[in-house]
């Protein structure tokens, strides 16, 4: 069924943890839809810091929850990227989990995030969103083989390359997948469709007669890494 994005214009969502070297460095953000995680965690961190004052117990609350929060921030971080080039690029960070032969003749590329990687998705080729769908399902281990039947979101790219199919699945943590992006939206090679939030996998389908150009166990960067050979 269509799966409708959720709204992520909140404040917490537009901070950015700016690097002290602007000029030098790549800006880095936070993830829109991570406010609803985000919030709650750092609003606890700062009241248990904040009576602390009070009473020494509390930093026995203070300390894990601050360092949570410190955690989520890092997880939810949305670094800018310089668009790597080729015709297909990865749309995830992680690493190659498997490369499959589809019947069809595609090949499926998995790309496995854990919850170091920035889950922030992007689109392997520029083009035209055609359809994005929820599928329920269950939230199994990303990296087990039965998480083909995770909860997940399937998109469709209208391309030059003709129709690509890229599949967002939920991890045993991650339960919520937050696409950026309705059916209709023009997009650029490389920019921002949606996010997982926590573990989670990644896949992509080349067209038959796009040779791979990935090796299993390789590490990609979403927005840079090129998957298809010429």
């Amino acid at each position: 069924m269509p799966y409708s994005p959720s709204p992520y214009s909140s404040a917490a969502d537009r901070n950015a943890l700016a690097s002290p070297e602007a000029g030098r460095r790549p800006r880095v953000t936070l993830a829109r839809g991570a406010s609803p995680w985000l919030v709650p965690t750092l609003a606890t961190a700062a009241a248990c810091t904040a009576l602390t004052r009070r009473s020494g117990k509390w930093a026995l609350a203070a300390v894990p929850a601050s360092a949570l929060g410190a955690g989520m921030l890092w997880f939810f971080r949305d670094p800018e990227r310089e668009i790597g080039t080729g015709r297909v690029i990865s749309p995830a960070d992680g690493v190659v989990q498997s490369i499959d032969a589809w019947p069809d003749g595609r090949a499926r590329v998995a790309i496995f995030m854990s919850p170091l990687n920035v889950h922030v998705n992007r689109a392997p080729l520029p083009g035209t969103v055609t359809s994005v769908d929820h599928v329920p399902g269950g939230y199994v281990p990303a990296f087990n083989k039965d998480s083909d039947r995770n909860e997940r979101v399937v998109w469709h790219f209208d391309t030059e390359l003709g129709d690509i199919e890229m599949v967002q699945i939920a991890g045993a943590v991650a339960r919520r997948i937050v696409p950026y992006l309705q059916p209709g939206a023009k997009v650029e090679q490389g920019e921002r469709v949606g996010l997982i939030r926590f573990g989670s996998r990644v896949d992509t389908y080349l067209p038959s007669g796009v040779e791979v150009g990935v090796r299993v166990g390789q590490k990609t960067t979403a927005g840079v890494t090129r998957l298809d050979r010429d």
